[in-house]
């Protein structure tokens, strides 16, 4: 199997955008919010194609104050994305938030790069920088339900354990689901890039068993940090907010 990555002239890239357009299509034809996806596939190009020429010039540049801005920024915009379902109560929640990412997110981190890939510099960025990503995304994204369910459950009446034990149970479902369904239903994307890229289907299996493991770890010690400090937050009910 050869180890060249293929590369994908921007004419192909293009028909990548047939089945997403036809989403947005039928979004139209439906009278919902077309154009909510056609801004959030735009941003997702520039965004993508912005942090290419970004990442490109931080492998080049390699130094480690550099790449620890990049993962504050990373940890900070996570963080105030995780409290979108309650964007009213963001000044509020966002440093229970932030730390609740960075305590569950950079632990996870620090063991997956120090202890399991033993990096050498420990801030090498071509792996440091995905692998952050991978943790502080997925992390925001528990989060983000947790939040959503903890309040929900408050508002209702529930008492705090209640509401803690249904919003942390709630909020890993995607990520369980997820570990049932990874090599039966589903060849998760690293491995997939991998196995393309020529690597082992063997090896490719370890560097994905690791993610998974990190991500759920992460996602779930974040949620906990998260909800447990929420113990101590005054509770408003809908007719005070």
């Amino acid at each position: 199997m050869s180890n060249a990555v293929q590369v994908i002239p921007l004419q192909n890239l293009a028909l990548a955008f047939i089945p997403a357009m036809l989403v947005v299509w039928i979004m139209y034809r439906w009278s919902l919010k077309g154009r909510n996806a056609l801004y959030a596939l735009a941003r997702m190009m520039l965004q993508l194609l912005g942090i290419g020429y970004v990442l490109t010039y931080i492998f080049a540049v390699n130094n480690s104050a550099i790449i620890l801005v990049i993962l504050t920024i990373m940890l900070t915009v996570a963080s105030w994305i995780a409290l979108r379902p309650v964007k009213d109560k963001r000044r509020d929640l966002y440093f229970r938030v932030l730390g609740s990412i960075s305590l569950g997110g950079v632990a996870t981190l620090a063991v997956v790069s120090i202890g399991v890939l033993r990096l050498d510099p420990w801030y090498a960025p071509q792996v440091l920088i995905p692998l952050a990503g991978i943790i502080f995304a997925n992390a925001m994204n528990v989060l983000s339900l947790a939040i959503e369910r903890f309040e929900s459950e408050l508002q209702t009446g529930s008492g705090y354990e209640e509401a803690r034990h249904k919003a942390f149970r709630a909020s890993l479902i995607p990520i369980i689901n997820s570990l049932l369904a990874v090599g039966l239903v589903s060849l998760p994307g690293m491995m997939t890039g991998q196995i393309i890229s020529g690597v082992s289907p063997l090896l490719a299996v370890r560097y994905q068993i690791v993610v998974m493991c990190m991500i759920f770890g992460a996602s779930g010690i974040s949620t906990a940090c998260y909800l447990a400090w929420a113990r101590h937050r005054p509770i408003q009910h809908r007719d005070g907010v």
